[in-house]
């Protein structure tokens, strides 16, 4: 009784939370940007359609498993609907769980391989920090206790990370299925181009452009930030040594420089490389991916009293952005460039619905990334482990 209860409240909710989504695809013509806001208009169409081909050419569609295992997506908002009862962290968790994933070689679940023989994905270090892994291993026994072998990890990666992020207060979007497993995880790729704390604007617009991003997809994807904490392994080179100066970063604010550093205090004097970068990405750590320092700020924790902190995915974090007060000198740098400073803006100074609206249609489009579908991959049984033929 209490799944059926949960079931048809959260069919009424998404239903009304999608919506406008769904009736903003229906045309060509996004009535919704054609509103100004302060320094930029943010108008035009958003580059994403159903119709349109996924970018390596696959198909996948509504409701894929409505015949081979109908309860599936059903099954998933259950079990993180219970998982988030007890943890509230999930959203943030499992949002940069399927960051992580897609960004590397596409939306195929290759983040969650383990093998002992080769490095994997989950060993390099900007993956070393990551959290949520076991909470995909138990939404994917429930629904292989359901439905054996038939739904995909990268499925129920994408399903999970919608539905915590609306449980987490964001937006709700369509999610369409059909995903394969990858057969193999990409180390080096992870290593190599996994966005960094420390990244200039050029660096950071060329990663998401590499992968079909445009700057203002960028901008409102980046907009994750707003909830969960970033940890203090990400913050510190910027407090007390940036660029290898053995100063902090000058551009930020001394009150705010005080703030951080009581929250995130220098004990990793020894643990600078010579060449000035993070020491998150640069010295390797003891492997424990499933868990990290629980030192860190959220973009709420320091907000300035003055700017009204709202729901928790709201425009906060472009707020504080504006007000030099970013955490990581990555999300700082998107003041750097005016096309980028502009749209920061335009988020701030809205109620948050473009916003909220972008980032729902940002979400699609990530989530279609480069995916494996009909006898690509295959449907691992564990999440782990690639199946044996």
């Amino acid at each position: 009784m209490r799944r059926f209860f949960i079931f048809n409240t959260w069919i009424l909710v998404a239903f009304i939370a999608v919506l406008p989504v769904l009736l903003s695809l229906r045309t060509t013509s996004f009535n919704f940007y054609h509103t100004s806001f302060r320094s930029v208009k943010l108008a035009g169409i958003f580059p994403f359609d159903f119709s349109e081909s996924i970018r390596d050419g696959s198909n996948l569609r509504y409701n894929f498993y409505k015949d081979s295992c109908p309860e599936a997506e059903n099954i998933v908002r259950s079990a993180v609907t219970d998982i988030y009862s007890d943890h509230r962290d999930l959203a943030p968790s499992l949002l940069r769980l399927f960051f992580h994933d897609c960004f590397i070689q596409g939306c195929d679940a290759s983040l969650l391989l383990e093998d002992r023989n080769i490095s994997y994905e989950k060993q390099a270090i900007p993956n070393q920090t990551l959290k949520g892994f076991d909470k995909v291993d138990l939404i994917k026994e429930e629904v292989e206790q359901a439905c054996p072998g038939v739904v995909s990890c990268a499925d129920i990666l994408a399903l999970a990370a919608r539905d915590s992020v609306f449980l987490g207060g964001g937006p709700f979007y369509p999610v369409l299925t059909g995903r394969r497993d990858s057969l193999q995880s990409f180390f080096q790729e992870a290593a190599d181009q996994i966005p960094r704390p420390d990244d200039n604007i050029t660096r950071t617009l060329h990663l998401f452009n590499l992968r079909g991003f445009k700057a203002r997809e960028t901008v409102s994807l980046l907009g994750e930030h707003n909830i969960g904490k970033i940890g203090c392994d990400f913050i510190q080179q910027r407090l007390y040594d940036f660029q290898g100066t053995g100063q902090p970063d000058p551009s930020i604010p001394l009150d705010f420089l005080s703030q951080m550093r009581q929250n995130c205090p220098d004990n990793n004097k020894n643990n600078v490389s010579s060449n000035g970068m993070f020491s998150t990405f640069t010295v390797s750590k003891p492997m424990n991916v499933h868990h990290s320092n629980n030192k860190g700020m959220s973009y709420k924790q320091a907000l300035s009293s003055a700017v009204s902190s709202g729901a928790s995915f709201d425009t906060h974090y472009y707020q504080r952005l504006l007000r030099g007060r970013g955490l990581l000198f990555a999300d700082q740098q998107l003041m750097a460039e005016e096309k980028t400073a502009k749209l920061v803006s335009a988020y701030a100074s809205d109620d948050g619905s473009t916003f909220r609206m972008d980032f729902a249609r940002v979400m699609m489009k990530l989530s279609n990334l480069d995916v494996l579908t009909g006898n690509q991959g295959q449907v691992r049984l564990n999440c782990s482990r690639v199946v044996s033929s």
